[in-house]
């Protein structure tokens, strides 16, 4: 059984010094976790100030999460729809034309829930060049989803998508191979 009380984070390292993570709550407030429709070039921007990496024509939408920019990449052309999470306590990569859809979640944290002590566990995710995440679908740690995939909506992956793949379900499961013309169906049916 867990006991809370023994948790013990010591070992996880923040990337940032503490006014910077101060800094960023509150530009996170202003400019990202609202709906005042504040410009993409403008967000994309702060991110940059925070230390993410953040390509060309980066869209961002309102209510956006992101704990901590500075391990973040998004490449050229990612879509981030509105109420997206981004737990980055590892590094989140995107790779160039992604649309990460609405209320996705993309998951960098665990806990191991063999151990009294319920250790975090932190693994990276990796999204590839032109890959879909649909809306309301949870990516979960150390996660590559393969270039040219696309995760269905409300779609819960934990193990790794290979390239050109449809991806649905609960748990998430290979349903085809996508051809280069593909004749996937939509990702919400």
């Amino acid at each position: 059984m867990m006991d809370l009380s023994k948790f013990a984070n010591d070992g996880f390292e923040r990337g940032a010094e503490r006014w910077k993570e101060a800094a960023w709550l509150l530009t996170k407030m202003i400019f990202f976790q609202t709906s005042v429709p504040w410009p993409s070039a403008l967000r994309s921007t702060l991110l940059r100030w925070f230390g993410a990496q953040v390509g060309s024509g980066v869209v961002i939408r309102a209510n956006v999460n992101i704990s901590f920019p500075w391990r973040l990449v998004l490449g050229d052309y990612v879509w981030l729809g509105e109420e997206v999470m981004i737990l980055s306590l590892a590094p989140v990569k995107i790779g160039s034309h992604v649309c990460v859809s609405q209320r996705s979640f993309l998951c960098t944290g665990s806990h191991d829930h063999r151990r009294e002590t319920f250790d975090l566990i932190v693994r990276g995710i990796t999204l590839g060049d032109g890959s879909w995440v649909a809306a309301q679908s949870f990516i979960g740690p150390g996660v590559e989803v393969g270039s040219g995939s696309v995760v269905s909506a409300g779609s819960v992956v934990m193990n790794s998508v290979p390239e050109r793949t449809l991806v649905r379900g609960n748990p998430g499961v290979v349903i085809k191979t996508l051809t280069m013309d593909s004749d996937a169906p939509p990702a919400d049916s």
